[in-house]
């Protein structure tokens, strides 16, 4: 993610993994860029938002809560040596293989190395055995800083081009990490103290992919391994089961299934195309963030798709952002620009008229389409796609506003992300880097005030020294799904370079101009990328108050169906989304049907329920409800979605 204002590409359109590199010691996002974000804490702080778990969940899962590199340093350290121990195996199995980065990532670790041949299955065994004797080998982990000019010397005596190119990038100090005195590599770690810490029973090496070097299409392909590293033997058994159940949870293969959307490749790559299905789904998500928003106090914005350029060059994006920009295009001898963010325009639409400190804070918030160029190798999904929907948002407030904003903003975070299920978080705050803008008064009241808000919700956090936007301090939130994992959902960030650039001001109360205060923020990240949270979350299973299609009447006799469609039209016409059956299959085909579509309610038509008037009701996982009327259908759906619940009869 490059540093500027309203950057949210890493939690919208993108899934791009973060990994810290072997060699530098840095946060990279995506695949072979490197870009200076962060540095990492010691003494990371876990997140203790307890929740109860989903109903899906089983005892297993509740036993084992597998760690992360920012709850536990330890075991990031013993990732990042397990690279390097891999790397060291690989060379010593096949001599001429040249190493590159060795990174650790959310989940383990990979290397990339430049090989003759592509590495095989057997390969990859024999590579997991060697790495298993250099563990118990107990080699010390050594580090060592030397001059530039002695690493230049040293890399070209062992022929490695990568390293050198590698070493043009790096700054003061320069560090090396030696594996006893048998192999090295340029690292600023950090490491265990010797291969011996590292458990052969917890790690396992995954598979093998192509990569370019750097992520450049011209350059060469590498030969990338991944592997999975962890504390002991019963969270690598843990990881694999998750591993698995994420497997059978891919949105991608639900979202073909259950036909909620699609990618059509006649169109383009990373375009998304919203089913029926989806379409509902969608609606009810945008339905409920725009009135809890209103609610809030924001007030709803709609701006354009494209802009002049100049408006992008003003705001910085065409300079740091523009190899995630599409071609402009010429208009009437004009150029403009298809939007990669939505920041100028509500920048646009303050700045349409002199502001008082009598008008701050103003909340204003926008589902608005954006476009950003991926290369065709990186798309998945709706987790990574060209064109995506941000659940965008900016507050422009006085700074002793900021404060109550930024807890107003958690608390809305809290009540958003609570009504889907998620309500175990781990929260980290980003404080200023080396280079900035801003004074050192405002940076320091910001950073407080963020503080000071998570303080308010009474929530634990980690903090990231350094780690924040050259523009201003943030908030990241990370959601845990029913399977365990951790997804990058919300952002909130302050901003002190847009209000600046667009030279934007309000008349304060002694009749000076002052700056005021930016705030981005997005809860869900992208609507695209937040479906596909949702879909892996549910299973496909989505609760009632988001199923898109809540109840499927079964007609069992032709009879029936006359019933059936009367039934449905009084059903639709209270807002409930209800279809008919007309297959003309067994009853007990269409009720396997109905499950396979993961169909919350199914009714039951039969000569009796004509007769009587009713509907015989069941429910997925739940069993028989019984005969019931429409209006009591009516009115058990209303309260489930009113209260995110669950199906229950009036009673």
């Amino acid at each position: 993610m490059q540093a500027f204002s309203g950057t949210f590409g890493a939690l919208s359109g993108r899934s791009g993994y973060v990994v810290r590199s072997g060699f530098c010691g840095r946060r990279v996002v995506g695949t072979g860029g490197f870009s200076k974000v962060s540095r990492l804490r010691k003494g990371f702080s876990v997140v203790k938002a307890v929740a109860a778990e989903t109903k899906t969940a089983t005892k297993e899962e509740e036993n084992i809560d597998l760690p992360t590199n920012e709850s536990n340093e330890e075991l990031l350290r013993m990732r990042h040596t397990t690279a390097h121990v891999m790397a060291m195996a690989v060379q010593r199995l096949f001599p001429n293989a040249q190493v590159t980065i060795g990174p650790w990532i959310d989940n383990g670790f990979y290397y990339d190395f430049d090989t003759e041949e592509p590495f095989s299955d057997d390969d990859l065994k024999k590579i997991k055995k060697e790495m298993d004797k250099i563990i118990r080998e107990d080699l010390p982990l050594i580090r060592e800083e030397v001059t530039r000019e002695e690493a230049e010397e040293r890399i070209k005596s062992i022929n490695e081009p990568y390293k050198l190119e590698i070493l043009e990038g790096l700054k003061e100090p320069i560090t090396l990490y030696h594996l006893g005195d048998k192999w090295w590599d340029l690292c600023a770690g950090p490491h265990v103290e010797s291969t011996g810490k590292l458990v052969p029973k917890a790690i396992a090496l995954e598979s093998v992919a192509g990569a370019y070097w750097r992520g450049d299409e011209k350059k060469a392909m590498l030969q990338r391994i991944y592997g999975t590293c962890w504390e002991t033997p019963q969270q690598l058994k843990e990881y694999k089961r998750v591993k698995e159940e994420a497997k059978r949870r891919d949105h991608r293969v639900l979202g073909k299934k259950l036909n909620l959307f699609s990618i059509q490749e006649e169109a383009g790559g990373g375009l998304v195309f919203w089913h029926p299905k989806g379409s509902r789904i969608r609606r009810t998500i945008e339905d409920f963030w725009k009135d809890e928003h209103e609610k809030d106090g924001y007030e709803l914005l709609y701006t354009p798709h494209m802009a002049n350029v100049e408006l992008w060059r003003t705001s910085g994006h065409l300079e740091f952002y523009h190899e995630s920009m599409f071609d402009q295009m010429q208009v009437e001898k004009e150029t403009y620009q298809i939007r990669p963010m939505n920041c100028p325009f509500h920048v646009l639409i303050y700045k349409d008229g002199m502001k008082s400190y009598r008008d701050l804070p103003l909340r204003w918030a926008e589902l608005g389409t954006v476009y950003r160029y991926e290369r065709s190798g990186t798309l998945h999904g709706l987790f990574r796609v060209r064109g995506f929907t941000q659940d965008d948002a900016h507050i422009f407030c006085l700074p002793t506003q900021l404060e109550d904003e930024m807890t107003r903003v958690l608390e809305l975070v809290e009540r958003i992300l609570g009504r889907f299920g998620f309500t175990k978080y781990e929260i980290m705050l980003s404080t200023r880097p080396e280079k900035s803008v801003g004074s050192d008064d405002i940076w320091e009241k910001a950073t407080q005030a963020l503080l000071n808000s998570l303080k308010n919700k009474g929530w634990d956090y980690s903090i990231d020294e350094g780690g924040g936007a050259f523009y201003g301090p943030k908030i990241d939130i990370k959601i845990r799904d029913a399977i365990g994992r951790l997804w990058q959902c919300s952002t909130v960030q302050c901003d002190f370079n847009l209000p600046e650039r667009f030279d934007m001001t309000y008349i304060d109360s002694d009749g000076t101009k002052q700056r005021p205060i930016m705030v981005h923020r997005a809860l869900l990240g992208s609507i695209e990328r937040f479906m596909g949270v949702l879909v892996e979350n549910y299973a496909g299973d989505f609760p009632l108050w988001l199923a898109p299609e809540q109840i499927r009447l079964l007609p069992v006799t032709a009879e029936a169906m006359d019933y059936c469609i009367q039934s449905k039209k009084e059903l639709t016409d209270k807002g409930i989304y209800a279809q008919v059956d007309n297959s003309g299959d067994r009853l007990a085909k269409m009720i396997r049907n109905g499950e396979q579509q993961r169909i919350p309610l199914l009714a039951v038509v039969g000569a009796k329920e004509v007769e009587s008037g009713t509907l015989s009701v069941r429910g997925r996982k739940i069993g028989d409800f019984g005969a019931l009327s429409v209006p009591e259908v009516v009115a058990g759906i209303k309260k489930a979605v009113a209260e995110a619940g669950v199906f229950t009869p009036p009673s």
